[in-house]
Protein backbone atom coordinates (compact mmCIF):
# COMPACT_ATOMS: atom_id res chain seq x y z
CA UNK A 1 0.00 0.00 0.00
CA UNK A 2 2.81 2.25 0.73
CA UNK A 3 3.49 5.00 3.18
CA UNK A 4 0.30 7.64 4.07
CA UNK A 5 2.43 10.39 3.14
CA UNK A 6 3.00 8.80 -0.51
CA UNK A 7 -0.86 9.18 -1.08
CA UNK A 8 -1.20 12.23 0.62
CA UNK A 9 1.55 14.35 -0.90
CA UNK A 10 2.58 15.13 2.98
CA UNK A 11 5.25 15.55 4.87
CA UNK A 12 7.31 12.35 5.51
CA UNK A 13 8.94 11.24 8.62
CA UNK A 14 12.39 10.00 7.83
CA UNK A 15 15.40 7.95 9.07
CA UNK A 16 18.41 8.74 7.40
CA UNK A 17 21.49 6.35 8.50
CA UNK A 18 24.70 6.89 6.91
CA UNK A 19 26.00 10.48 6.24
CA UNK A 20 29.38 10.25 4.28
CA UNK A 21 30.02 12.13 1.09
CA UNK A 22 26.74 11.21 -0.57
CA UNK A 23 24.68 10.65 2.07
CA UNK A 24 25.18 14.50 3.90
CA UNK A 25 24.30 16.16 1.01
CA UNK A 26 21.17 14.05 0.29
CA UNK A 27 19.78 14.24 3.62
CA UNK A 28 20.24 17.87 3.22
CA UNK A 29 18.16 17.88 0.17
CA UNK A 30 15.31 15.38 1.79
CA UNK A 31 15.38 18.51 4.88
CA UNK A 32 14.89 21.23 2.27
CA UNK A 33 12.08 19.68 0.87
CA UNK A 34 10.28 20.06 4.25
CA UNK A 35 10.32 16.59 5.47
CA UNK A 36 11.32 15.69 8.81
CA UNK A 37 14.87 13.89 8.87
CA UNK A 38 16.06 12.48 11.82
CA UNK A 39 19.54 10.76 11.01
CA UNK A 40 22.40 8.65 12.30
CA UNK A 41 25.68 8.19 11.87
CA UNK A 42 28.59 6.20 13.22
CA UNK A 43 30.98 9.24 13.48
CA UNK A 44 28.28 10.91 15.30
CA UNK A 45 29.86 14.31 14.63
CA UNK A 46 28.69 14.27 11.18
CA UNK A 47 25.16 14.74 12.25
CA UNK A 48 26.13 18.21 13.16
CA UNK A 49 25.38 20.17 10.13
CA UNK A 50 21.97 18.43 9.51
CA UNK A 51 21.04 18.98 13.04
CA UNK A 52 21.95 22.84 12.32
CA UNK A 53 19.55 22.87 9.59
CA UNK A 54 16.81 20.94 11.25
CA UNK A 55 17.24 17.31 11.54
CA UNK A 56 17.13 15.61 14.96
CA UNK A 57 20.32 13.59 15.29
CA UNK A 58 19.84 9.83 17.29
CA UNK A 59 22.57 8.10 19.14
CA UNK A 60 21.60 4.71 17.35
CA UNK A 61 20.28 3.04 13.99
CA UNK A 62 17.37 1.48 16.23
CA UNK A 63 16.24 5.14 18.02
CA UNK A 64 16.44 6.75 14.52
CA UNK A 65 14.05 4.14 12.72
CA UNK A 66 11.44 4.07 15.58
CA UNK A 67 9.64 6.87 14.76
CA UNK A 68 10.02 6.94 11.15
CA UNK A 69 7.59 5.69 8.18
CA UNK A 70 10.10 5.68 5.52
CA UNK A 71 13.80 4.94 6.40
CA UNK A 72 16.96 5.15 3.94
CA UNK A 73 20.45 3.97 4.12
CA UNK A 74 23.63 5.18 2.20
CA UNK A 75 26.38 2.59 3.71
CA UNK A 76 29.73 2.23 2.69
CA UNK A 77 29.41 -1.72 2.11
CA UNK A 78 27.47 -4.35 2.74
CA UNK A 79 28.98 -5.39 5.70
CA UNK A 80 28.24 -1.71 7.08
CA UNK A 81 24.01 -2.23 6.01
CA UNK A 82 24.74 -5.49 7.42
CA UNK A 83 25.81 -3.81 10.97
CA UNK A 84 23.30 -1.05 10.61
CA UNK A 85 20.54 -3.36 10.24
CA UNK A 86 21.31 -5.83 12.81
CA UNK A 87 21.02 -2.60 15.43
CA UNK A 88 17.76 -1.22 13.89
CA UNK A 89 15.73 -4.81 13.00
CA UNK A 90 14.13 -4.75 16.79
CA UNK A 91 12.88 -1.18 16.16
CA UNK A 92 10.98 -1.83 12.99
CA UNK A 93 7.49 -1.66 12.28
CA UNK A 94 4.40 -2.63 10.33
CA UNK A 95 4.22 -0.10 7.25
CA UNK A 96 7.19 0.95 7.24
CA UNK A 97 9.65 1.05 3.73
CA UNK A 98 13.03 0.66 3.54
CA UNK A 99 15.03 2.43 1.02
CA UNK A 100 18.81 1.10 0.72
CA UNK A 101 20.67 3.44 -1.76
CA UNK A 102 24.12 1.89 -1.01
CA UNK A 103 26.21 -0.13 -2.83
CA UNK A 104 25.90 -3.32 -2.41
CA UNK A 105 24.88 -5.74 -4.85
CA UNK A 106 21.57 -7.78 -5.28
CA UNK A 107 23.30 -10.90 -3.51
CA UNK A 108 22.92 -8.40 -0.27
CA UNK A 109 19.47 -7.07 -0.91
CA UNK A 110 18.28 -10.64 -0.83
CA UNK A 111 19.88 -11.29 2.37
CA UNK A 112 18.06 -7.93 4.05
CA UNK A 113 14.73 -9.13 2.16
CA UNK A 114 15.36 -12.53 4.07
CA UNK A 115 15.77 -11.01 7.94
CA UNK A 116 13.14 -7.96 7.37
CA UNK A 117 9.70 -8.96 9.37
CA UNK A 118 7.38 -9.36 6.23
CA UNK A 119 5.52 -6.41 7.10
CA UNK A 120 8.62 -4.23 6.26
CA UNK A 121 9.05 -3.32 2.26
CA UNK A 122 12.44 -3.22 1.04
CA UNK A 123 13.04 -1.33 -2.13
CA UNK A 124 16.93 -1.15 -3.65
CA UNK A 125 17.63 2.36 -5.36
CA UNK A 126 21.01 2.50 -5.44
CA UNK A 127 22.24 5.92 -6.81
CA UNK A 128 24.33 6.97 -10.49
CA UNK A 129 26.12 10.49 -9.69
CA UNK A 130 28.93 12.44 -7.39
CA UNK A 131 28.93 14.63 -4.80
CA UNK A 132 28.31 17.56 -7.30
CA UNK A 133 25.01 15.73 -8.54
CA UNK A 134 24.05 14.79 -5.05
CA UNK A 135 24.11 18.29 -3.88
CA UNK A 136 21.96 19.63 -6.93
CA UNK A 137 19.33 16.70 -6.83
CA UNK A 138 20.42 15.52 -10.31
CA UNK A 139 21.40 12.18 -8.77
CA UNK A 140 20.71 8.70 -11.49
CA UNK A 141 18.48 6.39 -9.36
CA UNK A 142 17.92 2.88 -10.29
CA UNK A 143 14.76 1.61 -8.30
CA UNK A 144 14.07 -2.25 -7.88
CA UNK A 145 10.78 -2.63 -6.44
CA UNK A 146 7.14 -3.56 -7.92
CA UNK A 147 5.35 -1.35 -9.97
CA UNK A 148 3.36 -0.12 -6.95
CA UNK A 149 6.33 0.22 -4.26
CA UNK A 150 7.72 1.97 -7.22
CA UNK A 151 4.96 4.61 -7.60
CA UNK A 152 4.82 4.87 -3.69
CA UNK A 153 8.71 6.20 -3.20
CA UNK A 154 9.27 7.82 -6.44
CA UNK A 155 7.71 11.10 -5.06
CA UNK A 156 10.48 11.01 -2.45
CA UNK A 157 13.29 9.75 -4.74
CA UNK A 158 12.61 12.56 -7.12
CA UNK A 159 13.77 15.29 -4.08
CA UNK A 160 17.59 13.24 -4.83
CA UNK A 161 17.30 13.13 -8.78
CA UNK A 162 14.93 11.35 -11.38
CA UNK A 163 14.31 7.56 -10.29
CA UNK A 164 14.45 4.75 -12.73
CA UNK A 165 12.19 1.52 -12.90
CA UNK A 166 15.07 -0.88 -13.70
CA UNK A 167 12.93 -4.25 -12.94
CA UNK A 168 11.21 -5.88 -9.91
CA UNK A 169 13.46 -6.55 -5.89
CA UNK A 170 16.92 -6.70 -6.29
CA UNK A 171 17.16 -4.93 -9.69
CA UNK A 172 18.56 -1.87 -8.68
CA UNK A 173 21.37 -3.35 -6.83
CA UNK A 174 22.17 -5.11 -10.08
CA UNK A 175 21.70 -2.40 -12.57
CA UNK A 176 24.38 -0.69 -9.84
CA UNK A 177 26.94 -3.24 -10.34
CA UNK A 178 26.77 -3.26 -14.09
CA UNK A 179 27.18 0.56 -14.49
CA UNK A 180 30.25 0.44 -11.78
CA UNK A 181 31.39 -2.02 -14.15
CA UNK A 182 31.62 0.69 -17.16
CA UNK A 183 32.86 3.25 -15.14
CA UNK A 184 35.93 1.38 -13.48
CA UNK A 185 36.55 0.56 -17.39
CA UNK A 186 36.37 3.97 -18.93
CA UNK A 187 38.94 5.04 -16.02
CA UNK A 188 41.23 2.80 -16.52
CA UNK A 189 40.70 3.18 -20.41
CA UNK A 190 41.24 6.66 -20.34
CA UNK A 191 44.49 6.25 -18.22
CA UNK A 192 46.02 3.95 -21.06
CA UNK A 193 44.95 5.99 -24.10
CA UNK A 194 46.85 8.73 -22.57
CA UNK A 195 49.67 6.28 -21.80
CA UNK A 196 49.50 5.39 -25.17
CA UNK A 197 49.30 9.13 -26.46
CA UNK A 198 52.14 10.42 -24.26
CA UNK A 199 54.39 7.00 -26.13
CA UNK A 200 53.29 8.29 -29.19
CA UNK A 201 54.66 12.10 -28.87
CA UNK A 202 50.96 13.26 -28.86
CA UNK A 203 50.01 16.93 -26.26
CA UNK A 204 48.27 15.73 -24.07
CA UNK A 205 45.94 18.80 -23.73
CA UNK A 206 44.90 17.95 -27.38
CA UNK A 207 44.65 15.13 -26.59
CA UNK A 208 42.28 15.34 -24.02
CA UNK A 209 39.62 17.54 -26.36
CA UNK A 210 39.71 14.43 -29.10
CA UNK A 211 38.94 11.93 -26.38
CA UNK A 212 36.36 14.62 -25.47
CA UNK A 213 34.66 14.06 -28.14
CA UNK A 214 35.19 9.87 -28.00
CA UNK A 215 32.91 6.94 -26.84
CA UNK A 216 34.97 8.42 -23.73
CA UNK A 217 33.80 11.73 -23.44
CA UNK A 218 32.13 11.33 -20.13
CA UNK A 219 34.88 10.51 -18.49
CA UNK A 220 37.02 12.91 -19.96
CA UNK A 221 34.50 15.44 -18.77
CA UNK A 222 33.59 14.50 -15.42
CA UNK A 223 37.74 13.98 -14.55
CA UNK A 224 40.13 16.28 -16.86
CA UNK A 225 40.27 18.97 -14.01
CA UNK A 226 41.46 15.74 -11.79
CA UNK A 227 43.89 14.63 -14.34
CA UNK A 228 45.55 18.11 -15.49
CA UNK A 229 45.34 19.19 -11.90
CA UNK A 230 47.29 16.22 -10.76
CA UNK A 231 44.87 16.64 -7.68
CA UNK A 232 42.52 14.00 -6.90
CA UNK A 233 39.81 15.37 -4.46
CA UNK A 234 37.27 12.68 -3.63
CA UNK A 235 33.93 12.38 -5.16
CA UNK A 236 34.01 8.99 -5.96
CA UNK A 237 36.62 7.19 -3.37
CA UNK A 238 38.85 4.90 -5.10
CA UNK A 239 38.26 2.01 -1.62
CA UNK A 240 35.10 2.48 -3.23
CA UNK A 241 35.30 1.86 -6.96
CA UNK A 242 37.45 -1.09 -5.59
CA UNK A 243 35.41 -2.52 -3.65
CA UNK A 244 32.86 -2.12 -6.48
CA UNK A 245 34.32 -3.75 -8.96
CA UNK A 246 35.59 -6.44 -6.87
CA UNK A 247 31.74 -6.68 -6.27
CA UNK A 248 31.50 -7.06 -9.84
CA UNK A 249 33.99 -10.10 -10.28
CA UNK A 250 32.81 -11.98 -7.32
CA UNK A 251 29.11 -11.63 -8.34
CA UNK A 252 29.66 -12.75 -12.42
CA UNK A 253 30.03 -16.37 -11.69
CA UNK A 254 32.95 -16.26 -15.30
CA UNK A 255 35.99 -15.08 -15.81
CA UNK A 256 35.82 -10.96 -17.05
CA UNK A 257 39.67 -10.47 -18.04
CA UNK A 258 38.50 -6.31 -18.64
CA UNK A 259 37.29 -6.36 -14.90
CA UNK A 260 40.02 -8.35 -13.76
CA UNK A 261 42.62 -5.71 -15.38
CA UNK A 262 40.48 -2.99 -13.95
CA UNK A 263 40.43 -4.39 -10.44
CA UNK A 264 44.21 -4.75 -11.03
CA UNK A 265 45.23 -1.25 -11.74
CA UNK A 266 42.54 0.31 -8.70
CA UNK A 267 44.49 -2.21 -6.46
CA UNK A 268 47.74 -0.73 -7.39
CA UNK A 269 46.41 2.89 -7.72
CA UNK A 270 45.36 2.29 -3.69
CA UNK A 271 48.75 0.88 -2.80
CA UNK A 272 50.50 4.01 -4.92
CA UNK A 273 48.56 6.42 -2.71
CA UNK A 274 47.94 7.44 0.67
CA UNK A 275 44.99 8.39 1.93
CA UNK A 276 41.55 7.64 -0.26
CA UNK A 277 41.51 10.01 -2.96
CA UNK A 278 39.59 10.19 -5.94
CA UNK A 279 38.89 6.98 -8.15
CA UNK A 280 40.17 8.70 -10.98
CA UNK A 281 43.91 9.10 -9.48
CA UNK A 282 44.09 5.57 -11.20
CA UNK A 283 45.50 7.51 -14.53
CA UNK A 284 48.10 8.46 -12.53
CA UNK A 285 49.19 5.15 -11.21
CA UNK A 286 48.65 4.11 -15.23
CA UNK A 287 50.81 6.94 -16.35
CA UNK A 288 53.75 6.51 -13.89
CA UNK A 289 54.14 2.60 -14.85
CA UNK A 290 54.27 3.65 -18.83
CA UNK A 291 57.37 6.00 -18.19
Amino acid sequence: MGPAWAKENSVAKLAFLGLGLMGTPMATRLLEAGHHVTVWNRTAGKTAPLVERGAVAAETPGAAVAGADTVITMLANPEALDQVLSDALDAVRPGQVLIDMSTVGPLEIRSITRRLPGHVTLVDAPVRGSVPEATAGRLIIYVGATAADFESVRPLLAVLGTPHHVGGPGAGAATKVVVNLALGVGITALGEALAVGRTLGLDRTTLLDVLAESPLGPTVHAKRANIEAEAYPPNFKLSLALKDLRLVTRLAGEELPIAAATVGWLEQAAADRAGDPDFSAVVETILASRH
